[in-house]
């Protein structure tokens, strides 16, 4: 079965205006409740004001297992100050008709299927989620879960790894929505001091089977490396471990969201500069 037009979502439409305007997206990560739920809504709406196209927001959860230290420890800090899966999804709601950028909720499979997949995403779509990656979720019980998650009007958004064979990268092409999340390395997040040029071939590879945009994430922490992905035919580039480590490093006369908004603006400058002359 051929997956639907590419802009048939809000994620979709938002990655389609961007290849008109010849741009890359730009999606900051955060650990929802890190360090508290009020701090993640205004650094939300502050990566909104900083040209962020698209966030993606982590559901704390405390086996984490394709993170790193740095968003590990921020889950746990998320715990421990009380976030909840449902809390999170009610913060969310509260800024419906102030954040417009569309939200990914990044969940893993065990707190998804304790609340029910049919639950969650009715739950998740009415708080204002526009698609779910749960990377620890198999492609075949993806493609199992699909229609549920489709029919609340959620993009399923699935993952693409080095090791990922081609006849397999073709079946996630088929599945994915909204956008393809290629992970850049293998191993969990974390940033990295530069990204590995297999990444090139594998945003070809995966572009020449789908008909999705294909963002990367692992690894990128810098302005000079998503701009690097965007030099390599990325539709995207999903920065996460460095939003994290600056907002919990933030001192007391700087508002996280603060911090959160000048990164934020630093990698947008970083993406929408010209490609160097030959």
């Amino acid at each position: 079965m051929n997956p639907p037009s590419p802009e048939a979502s809000p994620i979709g439409a938002r990655f389609a205006t961007l290849a008109r305007q010849g741009r890359c997206a730009l999606m900051p990560f955060l650990m929802a409740g890190d360090p508290d739920l009020a701090t993640t809504a205004a650094c939300l709406l502050a990566l909104q004001d900083q040209g962020a196209d698209l966030v993606e927001l982590g559901i704390p959860y405390s086996d984490p297992l394709a993170d790193g230290p740095v968003i590990q420890a921020a889950a746990g800090r998320a715990l421990a100050a009380g976030a909840t899966c449902a809390g999170v999804l009610d913060m969310l709601s509260g800024l419906r008709g102030r954040l417009h950028v569309p939200v990914v909720l990044f969940t893993y499979a065990n707190p998804l299927l304790n609340v029910g997949v049919a639950a969650f995403c009715d739950r998740a779509a009415a708080a204002g989620a526009t698609g779910l990656v749960v990377p620890d979720l198999p492609l075949e019980e993806a493609q199992r879960l699909s229609p549920t998650v489709a029919a609340a009007g959620l993009d399923m958004v699935l993952l693409a790894a080095p090791t990922t064979s081609p006849r397999r990268m073709a079946r996630i092409a088929r599945t994915s929505r909204g956008f393809i999340y290629l992970v850049s390395v293998t191993g969990v997040t974390g940033t990295r001091e530069q990204m590995d040029h297999r990444v090139a071939s594998l945003i070809g590879q995966l572009k020449s089977l789908a008909r999705q945009p294909v963002a990367v994430g692992f690894g990128i922490s810098t302005a000079a490396h998503a701009r690097q992905v965007r030099l390599w035919g990325s539709d995207g580039a999903i920065v996460g471990s460095a939003f994290v480590k600056r907002i919990a490093a933030a001192g007391p006369s700087d508002h996280p969201a603060m911090v959160a908004g000048a990164f934020c603006a630093e990698l947008r400058q970083g993406l929408d500069s010209p490609a160097p002359a030959n």
